[in-house]
Formats: C-alpha cells, sequence, structure tokens
C-alpha cells in the first residue's frame, strides 16, 4: 500500500505549540513515529509539510496514480479551500483527514473537506496518522 501524507499549514510548529501544553511533540517525531509504525507492514509513504495550497494541490495530482491512500492534515485550508475537495473528487483515492484534538477552532468543526474523505480523525498529533493508517488498511 502506497499513502501520501500532506501536513498542512503551520504543522511544522507543533513544536511550539505543545510546548505550551507542557508536551515534548515535534514533527520530526511524528514523522519518525509514522516510519516506526508503518515497518514491515508492506506500506510505503511519502511525507510532505507545506503551507502552500498549489503544492498541496500538485502533490495530490501527480501522486495520484502512485497512491492507494491520502493522509490530509488541511487545518485552516478545511474551512475555505474547496479546491482541495475537488481536487481529491476528480481523483478518487480513499482519503483520510486528521485534526490535533487539542484545537478548538471554528476550522476544524466545520471542515468543508469532511465530505469528500473516507473518515475524520480528531486525535493527539503524536497518534492521529497512525490511526489514519489503520483506517485506510
Amino acid at each position: 500500500m502506497n499513502i501520501l501524507i500532506i501536513q498542512g499549514p503551520n504543522l511544522n510548529l507543533i513544536g511550539v505549540k505543545s510546548a505550551k501544553l507542557g508536551k515534548r511533540i515535534t514533527l520530526d517525531k511524528i514523522n519518525k513515529g509514522i516510519r516506526r509504525f508503518i515497518r514491515e507492514k508492506g506500506i510505503e509513504v511519502k511525507i510532505h509539510q507545506t503551507h502552500s495550497i498549489d503544492k498541496a494541490v500538485t502533490l495530490l495530482q501527480r501522486n495520484r496514480n502512485w497512491a492507494d491512500g491520502i493522509i490530509l492534515a488541511p487545518g485552516v485550508w478545511s474551512t475555505y479551500e474547496a479546491i482541495l475537495g475537488d481536487t481529491l473528487e476528480l481523483i478518487g483515492i480513499p482519503t483520510v483527514e486528521v485534526h490535533n484534538e487539542d484545537d478548538n477552532k471554528d476550522y476544524v468543526k466545520n471542515s468543508i473537506l469532511s465530505s469528500f474523505c473516507k473518515k475524520t480523525i480528531f486525535a493527539p498529533p503524536e497518534e492521529m496518522f497512525v490511526k489514519a493508517i489503520q483506517a485506510l488498511q
């Protein structure tokens, strides 16, 4: 199984946010956890973090023939980036949307992308991608 993971805007700053909550979570630790989880499971991943919606759409389009599943951590894109939903619908690959459970912002609760996704997961950042991989299997 091939899984494309797109980590949206400001996820690279998860360490700053987690430090304010007394935790020590970084994007590097999250990505290492993903790679540790998939080891010896026959799963390949491509992980990309971007702040650019254009780059995210390009990643989806360029990987449409490679990916068997997509994990999308859209953050604020989940409120206003309808082009992501349109692209997900066009490429037709099973997608799981993930959000940090600590984010109680309206954009998390009112995602316009959920209807294009197989599942939406709210979990701690160190668990959300692993749960999404499990949902795609």
